[in-house]
């Protein structure tokens, strides 16, 4: 391979150097006298140059220089499919590892960067955590037109030392010509916000929403040189919404540069007939479900008591219509069926609001999509509008319901109705299903009716993205209702040209757009490991404290897997399958005259401690776990199965044989 001038001048220069710093010239002056001596002086014969290299070979001179002379290679190993290009810089250290991030040249961008927090005084005292201390942490989720992004966690502090960058797409094909560079004036037009979301995570590893903040990026079309600097004031969530809790210094910049920069009128122009045309809708909408439910009161005086809810608030305190809290959400690759994804939904975390003072009130706060994936956990109605778009995203007709369970506690849950009519509640926490039959109350007491088995009692309204209803028939009771929609009678529509004037796809709404779903990043296989050997270590201590000793079977905890799995399947299908299996394999297992004991249990986080010490409350997993007796053998397998945005079901069985006296 051919060098350019420069370069190779430049490798000599080096090469030079090193030779220098080596006195690899004095050494060879040596070996050369030396050799000289030796060979020379008898014959009298000339040196030739292969003489030379072969006396430097020997002593060893020539591997010494070519230890020295470190060639820069990549860092990847799995690229090295090709030979690999000679390099024309040497250094004495291996280089850093460089992410490399594939921008295409035709598409506009946005760089955000995030440059540190200041003022978030509730980490005033926050002392500056040691080395290798676990603490608590801050992390910054976005999105932005179907792209997510997570920083790095940082400790919590006054001043959290947030250092990160995101590159934003801007430009899609949906904008017209898809090989045409986006400008300024096509940009503006574009009137999604940066979904900013603020996660603190503790030493156990608990999440807790912080802040939610609607960032608005298009002041960078208007700024010189297309850069600019924000500092964004975070509010707080819930009851705290209108408390700061600090502030982020955010830098803009557009890549690759704008041409041409629009003015800052023409920008704050644009951003007041959004707000203009937005509020005139809205308006226009509360108009319009006043009216509603003043038609609704009439039908019946005692609607007034039912559970029927046109709006909710966010996380914000924003109050918005429910219907844009729900919108068809496909999980690409990541889910395959309707079933799969009410169990994804059901091992995210329930955790109801928090409410500063007691009188056991309930704090309502619907989150936003966002919100609710980045916590990983939330309230029944967060978990009810997740499954209901997902549902949709699959092509059922699915809505979210609202009414009561027993003790008329408010309660959210899904219908599906089947193309024959069939009516199906989901219970978005559990996942189970529960095909509803209604029961006639006209029947004579002798027509044996169905018996419910769902946990609902009461039912207000049920809507989904492009309808809403109001329950007007006689009686709110779920195990009397006929779910006629069709039926005005029975069940009072709501105008869909209204709905869609205020939710998505309208044209400029104040509703978030909903994030794409993200890949799991548990390793399944690592995780179940990890917990396994923690919990081993756990029993053993525990039964040292009882001065037991513990002798674990490893065959045994194998045998336990095909178990785990198929509680898994059933939680997800419906379908029991494998059980004579595993029976038929510990039978084997267990010699006669030896009692075998297991006791599988289910959780939804990874924490191997916080697990033992729930199972110790259970009669049966401690009388296996304190088991006493002759040859008693322990078992445990952990199996987590992992899915979307990092949530798992983790499964965990203890088992034990021991020889049975009598």
């Amino acid at each position: 391979m051919s060098l350019p001038p420069e370069k190779a001048s430049e490798l000599k220069q080096i090469i030079h150097q090193q030779l220098l710093k080596m006195d690899v010239h004095g050494r060879i002056r040596e070996v050369l006298a030396e050799t000289i001596r030796e060979e020379l002086a008898p014959e009298h014969q000339q040196l030739s140059t292969e003489d030379l290299i072969k006396a430097l070979r020997q002593r060893g001179i020539i591997d010494d220089v070519m230890k020295e002379l470190k060639f820069v290679t990549d860092v990847n190993e799995k690229e090295r499919t090709s030979a690999p290009k000679p390099s024309t810089h040497f250094v004495d250290r291996e280089p850093p590892v460089l992410k490399k991030t594939n921008i295409d040249p035709t598409r506009r961008y946005l760089y955000l960067q995030v440059l540190g927090g200041k003022a978030f005084l509730e980490h005033l005292q926050e002392p500056e955590p040691l080395p290798g201390q676990i603490c608590s942490t801050f992390t910054l989720c976005l999105h932005f037109r179907n792209q997510r992004f997570r920083s790095k966690p940082v400790p919590c502090a006054c001043e959290p030392d947030f250092q990160d960058g995101f590159l934003l797409e801007i430009h899609k094909d949906s904008l017209g010509d898809g090989s045409k560079m986006v400008d300024a004036t096509t940009m503006l037009s574009i009137c999604d916000p940066v979904h900013m979301v603020l996660i603190k995570t503790d030493t156990f590893g608990e999440t807790t929403l912080v802040a939610s903040y609607f960032l608005e990026w298009r002041s960078v079309l208007a700024a010189e040189n297309g850069i600019t600097n924000v500092a964004v004031e975070l509010l707080g969530v819930g009851t705290e919404s209108k408390v700061s809790v600090g502030v982020l210094n955010i830098r803009l910049e557009m890549y690759p540069q704008l041409n041409k920069t629009l003015s800052s009128e023409i920008t704050s122009t644009q951003f007041t007939l959004e707000r203009q045309k937005t509020a005139e809708k809205e308006r226009l909408f509360l108009v319009y479900a006043k009216q509603w439910w003043r038609e609704y009161l009439q039908i019946r005086p005692t609607h007034n008591t039912r559970l029927v809810k046109i709006f909710a608030q966010d996380e914000n305190g924003v109050n918005r219509p429910v219907c844009s809290y729900v919108r068809p959400l496909r999980a690409g690759r990541l889910l395959d069926t309707p079933r799969q994804a009410a169990r994804f939904v059901s091992v995210l975390g329930h955790e109801r609001a928090a409410v500063i003072g007691g009188g056991g009130g309930k704090q309502e706060q619907w989150c936003t999509l966002l919100a609710f994936l980045c916590r990983s956990k939330g309230d029944c109605e967060d978990h009810a509008n997740l499954l209901c778009s997902l549902l949709l995203g699959f092509g059922l007709e699915a809505f979210v319901c609202v009414g009561t369970k027993a003790k008329g506690v408010p309660h959210t849950w899904v219908m599906t109705c089947g193309s024959d009519g069939t009516i199906t509640f989901w219970e978005s926490l559990t996942g189970h299903r529960y095909i509803h039959r209604p029961i006639n109350p006209d029947d004579p007491p002798l027509v044996e009716q169905p018996k419910p088995l769902y946990p609902y009692r009461t039912i207000g309204c049920i809507f989904n993205h492009q309808k809403f209803f109001g329950n007007c028939q006689p009686s709110d009771a779920v195990e009397v209702c006929v779910f006629d929609l069709h039926n005005e009678s029975k069940w009072k529509p709501m105008s869909e040209e209204a709905i869609k004037s205020v939710c998505p796809p309208g044209a400029m709404s104040s509703v978030p757009p909903f994030p794409p779903l993200c890949a799991s990043t548990i390793d399944a296989a690592v995780t179940s490991n990890e917990i396994e050997v923690q919990l081993r270590i756990l029993v053993s201590e525990h039964r040292k404290d009882l001065g037991l000793s513990t002798v674990w079977d490893d065959q045994l905890s194998y045998l336990l897997s095909p178990a785990l799995a198929a509680y898994e399947l059933e939680r997800t299908t419906g379908v029991s399958a494998g059980n004579e299996e595993f029976q038929d394999a510990v039978r084997r297992a267990v010699p006669d005259g030896h009692t075998f004991k297991g006791f599988p249990i289910h959780f939804v986080h990874r924490n191997a401690r916080r697990a033992f010490a729930t199972c110790l409350r259970s009669p049966f997993c401690e009388e296996i776990i304190c088991c006493r007796g002759d040859q008693v053998r322990l078992a445990v397998r952990v199996r987590v199965f992992t899915y979307p945005e990092s949530a798992c079901a983790v499964w965990i069985m203890f088992a034990c044989k021991y020889r049975s006296v009598l």
